[in-house]
């Protein structure tokens, strides 16, 4: 018997499309049964992304949903108060009113030559004047020599040899104005001038701490007679030096050369006691500069 033979091809692609179909609905089968396989993997990194938080947590002790109170609005600083401090006073004495001769009663009158013509002129008694026993005190031995001091309680006894300290200590006046210098310009310069107008100044404050000194300016004088080394020139130096000193020291100067020159910065010619050393004044001169001193009196 003769058996036909059919083509074994279309069954074999027949029997692999019904495993293909098979395996797909299989598949099918377990990704609807395993929905978490659908989802993304992992990233690069291995971790798996953190989910983004929506809303944040409210800090602790903080009311989220208090509304902020109103901010109130800032208080304006006062201005600090300024206190003002004392008024500085000018070194200088300026012009006052006449104080009058009691005023110049109550003064003690130290310097030279220039300043014992107030009592050679009879303006004011000897108690009121020191000086040596000559007049010729010079501002590089104010320590070594010595005054000749009267005790006002009895100004007809005999002076007393005491220093320019011992005078204060002893008198301890209400007012001591100082002439001295123009003795002595000749060959001090300013450092020295100085130091010897400090060393004064403080040796009169210890010995009298309460006396009320001015530091008055050497006078002006005549060039046309005065001895080598005195002149118009080294007054006007020295007066500048006086002043810085006064001022050092917190105490007060009195301009009274300006008030006794003429247009020319010389002594004036009226004034002038003598043409021997153009540097004493007569007593013309000597009451201008009391009446100076009156009405610029210490303040």
């Amino acid at each position: 018997m003769v058996t036909s033979k059919k083509p074994l091809l279309p069954r074999v692609i027949l029997i692999v499309m019904v495993c293909l179909v098979l395996l797909a609905a299989g598949t099918l089968a377990w990704l609807l049964l395993h929905p978490a396989a659908m989802r993304p993997g992992p990233s690069a990194g291995g971790g798996v992304p953190a989910p983004i938080a929506t809303d944040a947590p409210p800090t602790p002790g903080i009311d989220p949903t208090a509304q902020p109170s109103p901010t109130a609005a800032p208080t304006a600083t006062p201005a600090p108060t300024t206190v003002p401090g004392p008024t500085a006073i000018p070194v200088e004495l300026g012009e006052t009113p006449d104080a009058g001769q009691e005023y110049i009663d109550k003064i003690v009158f130290l310097g030279d030559s220039t300043t014992y013509g107030l009592y050679a002129y009879d303006l004011v008694p000897l108690t009121q004047v020191w000086t040596d026993s000559i007049g010729t005190l010079a501002l590089f031995n104010w320590a070594t020599d010595p005054i000749a001091y009267r005790d006002p309680a009895a100004p007809d006894g005999p002076s007393e040899s005491l220093s320019i300290a011992e005078c204060a200590a002893r008198r301890k006046p209400e007012y001591l104005i100082i002439t001295l210098g123009v003795n002595g310009i000749a060959f001090l310069d300013e450092s020295q001038f100085k130091a010897y107008y400090r060393d004064m100044l403080d040796a009169i404050i210890q010995a009298s701490p309460d006396t009320k000194i001015i530091c008055n300016s050497i006078y002006p004088v005549d060039d046309r007679y005065t001895p080598g080394g005195i002149s118009s020139q080294g007054v006007n130096a020295a007066n500048v030096w006086i002043r810085a000193v006064a001022e050092e020291k917190g105490l007060r100067y009195l301009n009274s050369h300006d008030a006794l020159m003429d247009e020319n910065g010389q002594l004036r010619s009226d004034y002038s006691g003598d043409t021997d050393m153009g540097i004493h004044m007569n007593g013309t001169g000597l009451n201008a500069l009391l009446a100076f001193i009156r009405t610029h009196a210490y303040q």
